[in-house]
């Protein structure tokens, strides 16, 4: 990306009450200047007022009331000049200021360009930035602590350190090679090899955070599936808290597909209510069993709804087990079980759980099931931090170089333990930006919206 020119674009949402148009680069004064005119001049002395005033449009004319408000580089986002001007919101008063704002000399910023200037400034590095991005998709409260977490410089700093820990390392082995006659006060190899071991360890345990960091950042697809009139679009309902699904008596009143996102314990969700299974009385039904069948396929987690009622439980299981017979994460539901609470169900070979929709009894404890399959163990804090999956792999190449430096600082063979040393230290540098290659910035910062 271009760091040199002076862009500009819409930083809030079309449709508030608010527009913000942000201006950045070393020209965003001069911009500023030519677009927005009030009693009090918009200039260094008057840097981070907010000014009233009216934007100047190319003809001349004055345009909509708007505030202002200059943050002179290097106390900025971007760490370059920044003007910003609020005007009203809705698309035609923040179409009409942005093309003034154009037409005055700045050009369209790119995805995510604000926030690759505020890391190429050293105002952000590159955990940082994209923590940005993980604040703005956040889905759940965990989701959004985490990203804060993040931005405040909890992973990169943890990430330092253990750089920091190999450097030093490092630095002894080319002293070793550097003055290899001379009798110096040398730090016997057993120290570091013991250090390498509490660096491995550490980045293991960073290692552990990438199901945590995959779930949050991306969520869960969960998928509720089963033969008709088991209750399946009740429970969307009642997970949802409002009425998404028609529910009626009627066998097959779900049709299509139905997807709605939710957040269960903390955790973002996309929930997906399918057609009953069952052979098709029509076409149209037909296609919507199909896409409920291709749903279960793709479903993290599945929770097959049986009734608890019905007259042969042990054919409410053979329709199940013809149908997820592959699925790891399948959790088997019985509904309806107010209308057989004395019942003794059929053992099964998955988790399972009881549940009337009707009384919203068992729903705490269904929750808990489902807890338990994304995680895979029950889990009771947020996590302090979280790896995504360019962390782990970089992390992972960290790791790897290690039990080899080891090894050759057990046989003193200083000049190998220091390749391998600096493979290591670059794999940690590139998770915080350090070292960066262009290809990946690209990456990272095209996935941003455009204003951020």
């Amino acid at each position: 990306m271009n760091t040199e020119d002076t862009i500009c674009a819409v930083c809030t949402g079309i449709g508030g009450a608010v527009s913000i148009i942000r201006i950045s680069g070393s020209g965003a004064l001069q911009t500023g200047r030519k677009t927005w005119r009030g009693k009090t001049e918009l200039a260094e002395k008057n840097a981070r007022k907010m000014l009233l005033g009216k934007i100047i449009l190319p003809n001349g004319e004055t345009g909509d009331s708007a505030l202002a408000v200059y943050m002179p580089g290097p106390n900025s986002y971007t760490g370059d000049d920044v003007v910003e001007l609020h005007c009203h919101g809705g698309v035609l008063a923040a179409r009409q200021t942005l093309d003034a704002v154009l037409k005055a000399g700045a050009r369209a910023a790119g995805p995510g360009e604000f926030t690759f200037r505020a890391f190429v400034n050293g105002k952000q590095d590159l955990t940082q930035a994209e923590a940005v991005c993980d604040l703005i998709t956040a889905h759940s409260d965990m989701a959004l602590h985490l990203a804060e977490r993040q931005m405040q410089g909890k992973l990169s700093a943890g990430i330092e350190a253990l750089r920091e820990q190999l450097v030093n390392i490092l630095a002894e082995c080319e002293s070793r090679l550097d003055f290899a006659e001379e009798d110096l006060d040398w730090t016997e190899a057993s120290v570091f090899i013991e250090q390498l071991g509490k660096i491995s360890a550490d980045i293991n345990e960073l290692l552990k955070s990438r199901r945590e960091g995959v779930v949050l950042r991306n969520g869960i697809r969960v998928v509720l599936a089963g033969k008709p009139n088991t209750g399946k679009s009740s429970l969307l309902n009642l997970l949802l808290g409002f009425e998404r699904a028609i529910v009626t008596q009627i066998p097959g009143t779900t049709r299509d597909t139905l997807e709605e996102t939710a957040n269960l314990r903390g955790i973002p969700v996309t929930l997906t209510d399918t057609a009953g299974i069952r052979e098709a009385t029509d076409l149209i039904e037909g296609i919507g069993i199909d896409r409920s069948r291709r749903s279960i396929r793709q479903a993290q987690i599945v929770l097959w709804l049986l009734d608890a009622a019905a007259a042969d439980p042990d054919d409410e299981i053979n329709e199940m087990t013809a149908h997820t017979s592959d699925k790891k994460n399948l959790i088997a539901v019985w509904n309806k079980s107010d209308l057989a609470p004395d019942r003794d169900l059929p053992s099964l070979p998955c988790p399972s759980v009881k549940i009337s929709v009707l009384k919203t009894e068992g729903i705490e404890s269904l929750l808990d099931l489902f807890e338990k399959a994304v995680w895979e163990f029950p889990h009771t804090e947020e996590p302090e931090i979280a790896v995504n999956s360019r962390h782990a792999r970089l992390l992972e190449g960290a790791v790897e170089a290690l039990p080899e430096a080891a090894g050759n600082l057990a046989g003193h063979d200083w000049e190998l333990a220091a390749v391998h040393l600096r493979a290591a230290i670059s794999s940690l540098a590139m998770i915080t930006g350090k070292e960066s290659d262009p290809d990946i910035l690209d990456n990272i910062f095209s996935r941003f919206c455009i204003g951020k």
